[in-house]
């Protein structure tokens, strides 16, 4: 009977989470404040990373590596517009927890509208520069001139329509500040599941859509994250959570957007230092040929669909210590922080179990070309060997950010990924002729000493004390 009872809890919990109500997670069982948290961002997560996953799955049947490799080289480049994004959006969580934390919905409300603001003037100077610069960027990436007459279009409509990337990412982080997972969750099973239809009709054509190739994947992808903007804006409008949008004053308000910029420097700035970091590990690899970009590629957006679940238990550990520090009650903080580590190490370590024993059979489900398949798979076995790391680091970062301390994992991201990462690329790579294998080792020896060096400093506990 007890276990029946247990098992009718963890359900009835499940449901409440999926159904999502903004609310403060500033007292009762912690655990059961991650639980909460962790659904529905786990969830939300997956289906950012299912974005990926559809994309490559669909644009590997076009049998060509170079519609493969334009799609790693466009993704490596527009991890820099991710950056922004997760950095603005890291800005928004802080401020919306803290002052949901302080009881101060009116305070919330207006951080989140100047942030969106904030978030659509970025994004749409990327887009101007994208939109006139977009073969300028493949050729600096090292694509081939067949490459880039073939695939352009992909990159052309990828950086155009990033403003959808920017307001998904940002509005989500809003509703994740106030403690809603839910409804962020909601809005990318939207857009996803628009995305998976519509995707092979633009890249192989259905009825009066014509067949974009390559092309497809991007113009579907955007009006998927477009359609899931739209979800989000209505639901703000409607007003009927903590983040009241109507109530807050439209104009542009510069105080408090200085203080997300501020906040969000951080978050940005280590962000681009890691995104900047693979573009140059994808620059190591077009040396090696289509087929080591191509099978990298296909084995990074498998790694991301595994972690981006993660990185949505990381994001609770945010939301926990930026309502916990509002409410003064740092110890519950950081007691928050080891548990939610804990929980996502055990889930990476499940995965990494998974990768090493099959990651042949993940491969060949993406891939027919068995050089691809190849160094696909290697790339998993080797990078999956820090999942172990990846947990406890993820949920630190983030927990850092959610204080609104963004500057220490800026600096051990500066050391652990350019003082690190990319000399030892570079070495084993090249001057020790270890090949593309040579990059897979840099990855996790990198990653693992950043989490060693941020659990040191998060001991220390002076992000306790930072002000928002």
């Amino acid at each position: 009977m007890r276990v029946l009872a247990k098992t009718t809890s963890i359900f009835n919990l499940f449901k409440q989470a999926i159904r999502g109500d903004e609310q403060s997670f500033t007292e009762g069982s912690i655990n059961k404040a991650i639980f909460m948290l962790s659904i529905p961002m786990i969830l939300e997560m997956a289906m950012e990373s299912l974005f990926a996953v559809v994309d490559i799955f669909y644009v590997s049947r076009l049998n060509s590596s170079d519609a493969v490799a334009v799609v790693g080289l466009t993704e490596s480049i527009l991890t820099i517009v991710y950056s922004i994004a997760i950095g603005l959006s890291m800005g928004a969580t802080a401020m919306v927890a803290r002052r949901v934390g302080e009881k101060n919905t009116k305070g919330a409300a207006v951080a989140a509208l100047q942030s969106i603001y904030l978030g659509i003037g970025i994004a749409s100077l990327i887009g101007i520069l994208g939109f006139f610069f977009y073969e300028d960027v493949l050729v600096m990436m090292g694509a081939s001139s067949d490459l880039i007459a073939n695939g352009s279009g992909y990159t052309r409509w990828m950086f155009t329509g990033n403003v959808s990337v920017m307001l998904l990412f940002l509005i989500n982080a809003v509703f994740r500040g106030a403690g809603n997972a839910a409804v962020a969750m909601r809005s990318l099973w939207f857009a996803n599941l628009l995305n998976i239809v519509i995707d092979p009709m633009f890249i192989f054509g259905f009825a009066f859509i014509p067949a974009f190739g390559v092309e497809g994947a991007a113009i579907a992808t955007n009006i998927g994250r477009a359609a899931g903007v739209v979800y989000q804006v209505v639901y703000l409008l409607r007003g009927k959570g903590i983040l009241k949008i109507n109530q807050a004053p439209k104009e542009i308000n510069w105080p408090i957007i200085g203080k997300l910029l501020k906040v969000s420097a951080g978050g940005t700035g280590q962000f681009l230092i890691a995104s900047a970091s693979w573009i140059f590990l994808v620059r190591i690899m077009s040396g090696f040929g289509s087929a080591a970009l191509a099978g990298y590629t296909i084995a990074v957006r498998v790694i991301m669909f595994t972690l981006l679940p993660s990185w949505g238990m990381s994001n609770a550990s945010a939301t926990l210590v930026g309502q916990n520090l509002g409410a003064g009650q740092p110890d519950r903080a950081e007691q928050s922080v080891w548990k939610t580590g804990f929980f996502n190490m055990v889930f990476l370590s499940l995965v990494m179990i998974i990768f090493l024993m099959f990651s042949g059979s993940i491969l060949e489900f993406f891939t027919g070309e068995q050089e691809v398949a190849f160094y696909g798979m290697r790339c998993l076995q080797i990078i999956a060997l820090g999942y172990i790391f990846y947990g406890y680091g993820m949920v630190i970062a983030q927990s850092f950010n959610g204080a609104g301390d963004t500057r220490t994992p800026t600096i051990l991201n500066l050391f652990a990924f350019w003082f690190l990462q990319i000399p030892l690329a570079y070495l084993f790579a090249k001057q020790f002729d270890f090949g593309p294998e040579g990059v897979y080792i840099a990855i996790p020896i990198a990653e693992s000493a950043l989490t060693i060096a941020g659990i040191v400093i998060f001991r220390k506990g002076k992000w306790k004390t930072v002000t928002i």
